[in-house]
């Protein structure tokens, strides 16, 4: 056996490293144990510290994707779930998710077109975010709550709440009805764009990564009152394998940028007006048609979304849902995520 010493924060064990027969062959492995202070022994298996390592996880992906533009995506040919299938079947839940974590979005068809319907299939994924907006939101271009999404002018390519201190994770919509025309909704990959940005200007890449910028929103109605604020860079990253993990990026809610000196605050304009030429790049740009019954679920930390503008009637429902639940759904299938 090999004596050793484990230091950790000022706590101090004694590391066995314990040669132990395989149960087939004649191979041998070691079997490292530690004891702590009042005797308490720890065993590990070298796979498993090798599998933690901080050396082993730097080299892994948090979570697989395909990163994509307009070509890369309508070329993939990914199928839309079916609801009658996707509320019953638990493999096409996960063939659901697989499509979600490597792409950003996923669609299920034919669902009924009302708000009770559109609840469920959301709820097959993951629980709903109750939010300033409600829990299930309904609306049409009435501007009811001072929003130009409740109008029927043309939106930009943006992530939703990035006022919150933690954006919501998933966008769901669903358009219930148009009478009328235009409307299309918008898709952008994000971390493609940002990608594209960080092969072409590393230091401008980094620079949106750690200047922190406040999104802010201010409703004061009869009915609404709220003021709230969310701060962080427009992009994160993981420290340890530099993998981006979420995307903050609304021009109509960006505040006053105070939060860094003067002369970082004319090179992050820089930086984010290269950023948004990648964004804006039509090859970038996934226009489709929601029509009734085709639910959209976007990952709000990654894909920015937009439309254009439309005339008549328009109804769209929809939800936020907690990102934490709809991750867990997936590694409960064995997904990666």
């Amino acid at each position: 056996s090999i004596f050793f010493h484990l230091s950790n924060s000022g706590f101090r064990g004694v590391w066995v490293l314990d040669s132990l027969s395989a149960a087939i062959g004649h191979k041998r492995q070691s079997t490292p144990w530690t004891v702590w202070p009042g005797g308490h022994v720890s065993k590990y298996s070298l796979s498993w510290l090798a599998e933690n390592s901080f050396e082993r996880k730097k080299q892994l992906t948090v979570q697989p994707r395909i990163l994509w533009n307009s070509d890369i995506y309508r070329n993939a040919n990914i199928p839309s779930s079916k609801w009658d299938k996707f509320m019953s079947c638990n493999d096409e839940l996960k063939k659901f998710l697989q499509n979600y974590l490597l792409y950003g979005i996923a669609f299920v068809d034919d669902v009924p077109a009302t708000v009770e319907a559109t609840e469920a299939v959301t709820q097959r994924v993951g629980l709903v975010r109750e939010t300033t907006y409600g829990r299930m939101w309904s609306f049409t271009s009435d501007f009811s709550r001072g929003d130009t999404a409740y109008s029927q002018l043309a939106l930009d390519r943006h992530t939703d709440t990035s006022y919150f201190q933690e954006p919501c994770g998933i966008q769901v919509f669903h358009c219930l009805k148009h009478e009328g025309t235009g409307g299309r909704t918008l898709l952008v990959d994000g971390f493609h764009a940002a990608e594209k940005l960080r092969q072409k200007s590393p230091e401008n890449f980094e620079l949106l990564a750690q200047v922190p910028i406040r999104h802010e929103y201010i409703e004061t109605t009869d009915s609404h009152r709220n003021h709230m604020t969310g701060i962080g860079p427009v992009l994160n990253v993981y420290p340890w394998n530099n993998e981006m993990y979420l995307i903050r990026y609304n021009n109509y809610d960006r505040s006053v940028i105070n939060t860094v000196p003067h002369d970082m605050v004319r090179r992050w304009y820089v930086a984010h007006r290269e950023l948004t030429t990648e964004l804006r790049r039509p090859e970038n740009e996934l226009w489709l048609k929601l029509t009734p019954g085709k639910v959209v679920f976007i990952d709000n930390w990654r894909v920015l979304h937009g439309r254009e503008s439309f005339t008549g009637l328009r109804q769209l429902c929809g939800c936020y849902l907690t990102r934490d639940d709809v991750l867990s759904a997936a590694r409960c299938f064995g997904l990666q995520a």
